[in-house]
């Protein structure tokens, strides 16, 4: 099939900087269910927000940059929908679309929409880090992409993404963080201010 990528292991371990032109930001379950849960100690709460913050913010880039999103769900009936906070700063194009998975590429649909995007990188957000986000993560390196997780944009409670870190870390996935991300993206001092003092991003979540 045109412009399917034929799956192989890569080594992302010297992964340059992100390219915004073959950059597409898969945000994974980004859904109440993961975020708002009755039993979060108040340390959890505050990650899941911090987290829900930079998500919010990479959308809101995203679109200003034009550079594609994919979004899942997992059992919206049960999880509830996309958080409204991201869901209103996706554009029309954006693919949000349902993951009986837990790695994304486990899920034909899921899998071709990112590949429909054209781009070679997937920077990837979103809940649950050791188990979607790692797992999807993972599967997309193996079928070709290039793939970084931004660790403050991902969200487990509890020790739960510590251990999703390392899980990432092990199977050779690049890290990096939201500050980190938006200006890989920018690259250029003129370039931040056009776009940093323009119309269409929210507060940012860091100091800039």
């Amino acid at each position: 099939m045109s412009g399917e990528r034929t799956p192989r292991v890569r080594d992302d371990c010297g992964m340059g900087l992100l390219e915004r032109d073959d950059t597409v930001l898969v945000v994974v379950d980004v859904q109440p269910g993961f975020l708002a849960r009755t039993w979060f100690s108040e340390e959890d709460a505050l990650a899941a927000r911090t987290a829900l913050d930079r998500v919010v913010w990479l959308v809101a880039l995203a679109a200003c940059l034009g550079i594609p999103v994919v979004v899942t769900e997992e059992e919206p009936e049960r999880n509830g929908r996309t958080d409204p906070r991201v869901a209103e700063r996706l554009t029309a194009e954006t693919a949000v679309l349902c993951k009986p998975t837990f790695g994304l590429a486990g899920t034909p649909e899921i899998l071709a929409a990112v590949r429909a995007t054209g781009r070679g990188t997937a920077v990837v957000v979103g809940c649950e880090t050791d188990v979607c986000v790692a797992q999807s993560a993972i599967g997309l390196r193996e079928q070709g992409f290039g793939c970084v997780v931004v660790v403050d944009a991902t969200f487990s409670p509890g020790e739960m993404h510590a251990l999703g870190l390392d899980r990432l870390a092990s199977a050779g996935i690049v890290r990096n963080h939201a500050k980190g991300v938006t200006y890989e993206w920018l690259r250029s001092v003129e370039h931040a201010h056009a776009v940093l003092s323009g119309p269409g991003l929210p507060t940012p979540p860091f100091h800039l």
